[in-house]
């Protein structure tokens, strides 16, 4: 007997249960994916950074977007939620989702076990298809890591930023350091 293929769903229909859902969830031409929740410490590194950047863009033509904002890839049939995102200039939004923008500059994923192999690779390759994009953020949750993922000519390439370095954000002219970002005041180190 054959498996039977997973029903897909529109993304009319995708939208629509999201409007009314109390959960976020991916839409992967035509799959409908949940989002797990995040760690503590997943929270603390995303609004951390969020907090960052938007104190360094104050009163710049660019705003930090939250986990809130539903990114749209219409060319490969996917919407993501990001940790966060930043755009600059004016906001595009999907033509077929006014609720999903199309134009990131910059977009963060805090990496966490469950999610480091599929934001490393499968989201990174539909993301890397916004021709907005110019920098795509890593951020670790098990050491003092930030990834800087940017375009190379027709590849992307990877700068590392450890513990005492800064993190050069140039597509926004921003730049923050890696201890900054680690820093706990509630642990004691801050």
């Amino acid at each position: 007997m054959a498996a039977r293929a997973p029903a897909t769903v529109s993304y009319d229909a995708y939208r629509e249960a999201e409007r009314v859902s109390d959960r976020k969830h991916e839409y992967r031409d035509g799959a409908i994916v949940a989002m797990s929740g995040g760690t503590i410490e997943h929270g603390r590194l995303g609004a951390k950074l969020l907090a960052l950047l938007g104190a360094a863009l104050e009163g710049r033509r660019c705003t930090v977007l939250s986990s809130d904002v539903r990114i749209r890839v219409a060319a490969t049939n996917r919407a993501f939620y990001p940790d966060g995102s930043v755009v600059c200039g004016t906001i595009d939004r999907a033509t077929d989702d006014t609720d999903a923008i199309t134009n990131p500059i910059v977009v963060i994923e805090v990496l966490s076990d469950s999610t480091e192999g599929y934001d490393r690779g499968e989201k990174a390759r539909h993301y890397r298809g916004l021709t907005s994009l110019r920098e795509y953020v890593l951020v670790s949750q098990s050491e003092q890591l930030v990834e800087v993922w940017e375009p190379a000519g027709r590849s992307w390439r990877t700068r590392e930023h450890y513990a005492g370095e800064v993190v050069v954000l140039s597509s926004i002219d921003v730049s923050f350091a890696v201890d900054d970002l680690y820093r706990d005041p509630l642990r004691g180190d801050g």
